[in-house]
């Protein structure tokens, strides 16, 4: 019996019977629509609890949903014995497709509890916990150790007031547990991916393990450098003010050099796959990032390292990088071209256009892969023209003449983040909300087209404005790429078709949405959801690194199996091996 089943959801759960123009709300992030990419806190979890005697098995329900119109949901949960059941509501995109499979395991299992997690379920606790299907909430950015603390509870029929970081109900009522479990150090759980391996192994299970479709071919994994933010993007529900309020971290938390780098040194030797460090090492202290540099330098890793950038690097960083990583690349997100639209976003971005043009041609100077540049639509101050403006200045990028550097834009979507200042203080930012509670985001998701999705517009565009702003912008950057030479003129007109195919359908919808007899009209566009969301603004295949024969290291999986199948053996030989 497992002790622990981790399910995620996809974003709207019959997806497979519904006909939504999602938009090109995910181009910008290697899953697709459904959102099927769960969050990396599942490796963690499973690492904690693996370490400490617990059986723990990821599913990843909406992979499998997208890959099999056949693969039946309630029928695989029947026959699953798990004590208890963890579901994540981390981003709130997944706001449905969490809640309903929340409740099918409540139908098929009333008895076993299931918990939710995440920054969505953490920001509204209140009202998720009022949910009939949800039993208990755990909230903040760092619940491995309250999970174990409450399974064994369970598990042993003990109280769980004591129990950090935990929202739950009982015949008395709801109980709000004090957030107390707020580490100063990331270094107390590891990400392994050999766990994954073996996750495989016992369930016979290679799909629901895998994190994204499409990941067995473009095997990205992701690192995180540190928890909470130093930076208060008006839009963004981690930055510091919303930390502050929502998991309770007064300040950023960081990884230890050392266990960053033992981290990526286990993904290497598992997978050949691009690392991406998720958060600016910069962030913690020019001291802290030269320590990680100088550990990559000794470690020699083979992997393309990918550094993302919250502010401008200093050139010596770049640098530092290129004399101590072999393989690297870079991302920065400057939102916008236009200075005043950054500053409005950021908070005084702390730089000039020129400067970060500048900061690019050092890196296309040196030993660099790739740039990816990423602007926003969506933004405060940012109007329709603005827009428009900031697409010609990619194809002012693209005139560098270095094929290395790309640019991306999209639509900021579908949601504003709960807890970021926008969606706390909506008027002062120049935000209108259309929805405030988690029951009213999760009816949002079920709306026919991503116009109607979104939960926001400004006083600079309307959501329409918007969702016009999205397709025109996407098309005079398919143009420019292809002029420039970053898109086939064959994958270039591929994109085109898409964005002509998406406004076609749009229309259709609208004119389904306004005739009396609406549930005919849209009824007949039924499948066509991928077809018409993804790879609109962008060819999404540019967002992956080239592919490989074969993605990942035999000798490391052939070492995996051999501790999986015979573990005896193989603790026999590694004591040998040891000093």
């Amino acid at each position: 019996m497992t002790d622990l089943l981790l399910l995620h959801a996809p974003s709207v759960y019959d997806f497979r019977k519904r006909a939504i123009l999602y938009g090109p709300v995910s181009d910008m992030v290697p899953s697709s629509t459904v959102f099927e990419m769960y969050p990396l806190g599942f490796l963690t979890i499973a690492s904690y609890l693996h370490d400490r005697g617990m059986d723990v098995r990821i599913v990843n329900l909406a992979l499998r949903m997208i890959n099999s119109r056949r693969f039946d949901v309630p029928r695989f949960l029947a026959r699953q014995k798990p004590k208890a059941v963890g579901i994540d509501l981390h981003w709130l995109p997944h706001a449905h497709g969490a809640l309903e499979v929340a409740r099918i395991v409540k139908e098929l299992h009333p008895h076993v509890p299931v918990i939710m997690g995440g920054l969505s379920s953490s920001y509204f606790h209140r009202e998720l916990i009022t949910y009939p299907q949800v039993d208990f909430v755990l909230r903040g950015d760092s619940t491995e150790p309250p999970l174990h603390q409450l399974l064994l509870a369970l598990q042993k029929g003990e109280p769980l007031d004591k129990i950090p970081n935990l929202t739950w109900k009982d015949a008395s009522g709801v109980h709000v547990n004090p957030l107390t479990f707020v580490p100063m150090s990331l270094d107390y759980v590891d990400l392994r991916p050999d766990l994954m391996v073996e996750m495989v192994m016992r369930y016979r299970d290679l799909e629901s393990t895998l994190p994204f479709n499409g990941w067995w071919n473009n095997p990205i994994t992701t690192v995180f450098t540190v928890k909470g933010c130093a930076f208060e993007c008006v839009t963004c529900g981690s930055s510091h003010t919303s930390c502050t309020q929502l998991t309770k971290r007064q300040r950023p938390v960081y990884r230890s050099p050392a266990s960053l780098v033992s981290n990526m040194q286990a993904i290497c030797r598992l997978a050949h796959g691009p690392i991406v460090l998720v958060g600016d090492l910069l962030m913690a202290s020019p001291e802290h990032a030269a320590e990680v540099l100088e550990l990559l330098r000794q470690a020699d890793l083979p992997n393309t390292i990918v550094f993302e950038f919250f502010a401008l690097p200093p050139a010596s960083f770049l640098q530092n990088i290129d004399r101590c990583v072999r393989n690297w690349s870079m991302e920065f997100s400057p939102e916008s071209h236009s200075q005043a639209v950054r500053d409005a976003q950021e908070g005084e971005a702390g730089y000039t256009t020129e400067e970060m043009e500048s900061i690019f041609k050092e890196a296309l100077r040196l030993r660099c892969t790739r740039i990816d540049v990423f602007f926003m639509i969506g933004l405060p101050a940012q109007t329709t023209e603005l827009v428009r403006d900031t697409v010609e200045y990619c194809g002012h990028l693209f005139e560098l003449g270095d094929k290395r550097l790309s640019c991306f834009i999209s639509p900021m979507g579908p949601f504003i983040d709960p807890g970021s200042r926008g969606f706390e203080e909506p008027d002062r930012f120049g935000y209108r909300l259309f929805a405030r509670t988690l029951e009213e985001h999760r009816q949002l998701l079920i709306q026919t087209t991503w116009e109607h999705i979104l939960n926001y517009e400004t006083k600079w565009m309307t959501r329409r404005e918007l969702v016009d702003a999205t397709y025109d912008a996407a098309e005079r950057l398919n143009e420019l790429k292809v002029q420039h030479g970053r898109l086939s003129q064959r994958r270039g007109r591929r994109v085109a078709r898409s964005i002509a195919a998406a406004r076609a359908l749009r229309a259709r919808l609208d004119a389904g949405i306004a005739h009396p007899d609406q549930g005919a009209a849209i009824a007949d566009l039924k499948g066509e959801i991928s077809r018409f969301s993804i790879s609109t603004v962008c060819d999404k295949r540019e967002l992956f690194w080239p592919r490989r024969l074969f993605n990942f290291r035999l000798s490391e999986i052939t070492r995996i199996l051999t501790r999986y199948f015979f573990p005896r053996w193989h603790a026999r030989v590694r004591s040998t091996q040891l000093p």
